[in-house]
């Protein structure tokens, strides 16, 4: 065994020379490996960084209150010693789930908005109070922060962006702490997934955290469906709505998580991409999500889509299900 990081999960899981690791996807904070054992199928999952002190019993609560809602969550197995996180060679952590033959989830089916719905539905409102706020999720980078990345294929977009900066960050706003809960933060197509029976899957937790069940649902939109079919996404929101989901969307304040986590990570892409000390696969990734996310991020003209979007509705009823302990997770 050549590579340091599987040789220390064959010895942190106690596996023999039967076992057989094959490499699998890779994301923008970690990487997949399936692994087959005589027992079954497994994932093995390298986190390129630590979570924050109290992430993982947050995310063990939340996906336990998850799956007793109906939300399908691949298991986690412990290694030797008990551990479920066990420190990778080189930095990051390992970790194991139970591998689940999966296919992506057409956003384009005409099932998909009131299947997503629901499953949002389902994860908002077992989800357990929390609290915290996190700068990412709420403050974004100023324009002269983006300036100075040259020679890049998506360099001129990204100036031109620099110049739309103060009409979007204008909605940014702070959340509301009475507001929070805990959730997943993540909900592009490549983390909801469907199993063998068709059932949507939630995959990678690592952005769990405090946010406003309104601010995740337009996040959630806006990465399964094209700004310009705002039918699909008031589709979507009215099976969220009609399933008990507790959020609302109010205004263009709403949109506050999603152009700052979008802008936030787009800078930090940027930096890895110009960085001369950046291997060439990190280099490649990092263009590639640079890419995608500004096709991805809206318009400022776009902010006015939420009229149609989410005409009133009625107030949520109700109260996070359990508030006697905030979970207080967050990783920027």
């Amino acid at each position: 065994m050549t590579d340091p990081l599987l040789a220390a999960a064959y010895a942190e899981y106690g596996w023999d020379s039967e076992v057989a690791v094959t490499p699998g996807p890779r994301g923008a904070l970690g990487r997949i490996w399936q692994v087959r054992t005589r027992d079954g199928r497994y994932a093995l999952k390298h986190s390129f960084a630590a979570p924050p002190a109290g992430q993982l019993a947050a995310e063990l609560d939340l996906t336990s209150r998850a799956t007793a809602a109906g939300v399908r969550v691949p298991a986690t197995h412990p290694a030797g010693d008990g551990r479920l996180l066990v420190p990778a060679p080189g930095g990051g952590l390992l970790r194991l789930y139970d591998w689940v033959d999966l296919h992506p989830v057409d956003p384009a089916a005409p099932d998909t908005p009131a299947r997503l719905g629901v499953l949002l539905a389902r994860l908002h409102s077992c989800a357990p109070p929390a609290s915290g706020q996190e700068p990412w999720y709420h403050q974004a980078p100023e324009p002269a922060q983006f300036a100075g990345f040259a020679d890049r294929p998506w360099s001129a977009r990204l100036d031109r962006l620099r110049k739309d900066l103060p009409r979007l960050t204008a909605v940014l706003t702070p959340p509301d702490p009475a507001r929070l809960r805990l959730c997943h933060r993540d909900l592009h197509p490549e983390n909801v997934q469907a199993g063998p029976g068709g059932d949507l899957v939630v995959l990678d937790w690592d952005q769990l955290g405090p946010a406003e069940p309104g601010r995740e649902l337009i996040q959630t939109l806006y990465a399964w469906f094209t700004t310009d079919d705002p039918d699909r996404m008031r589709e979507c929101y009215d099976a969220y709505v009609d399933a008990g989901g507790p959020g609302r969307l109010t205004g263009p304040a709403d949109y506050t998580m999603l152009l700052a986590d979008r802008l936030n990570f787009l800078l930090h892409q940027a930096r890895i991409a110009t960085d001369p000390d950046t291997d060439g696969d990190d280099r490649a990734w990092a263009d590639s999500e640079i890419d995608e996310t500004l096709r991805l991020l809206p318009t400022p003209e776009q902010l006015a889509l939420i009229a149609r979007i989410a005409p009133a509705r009625p107030a949520a009823p109700g109260s996070p299900p359990d508030d006697r302990h905030r979970a207080q997770p967050g990783r920027r």
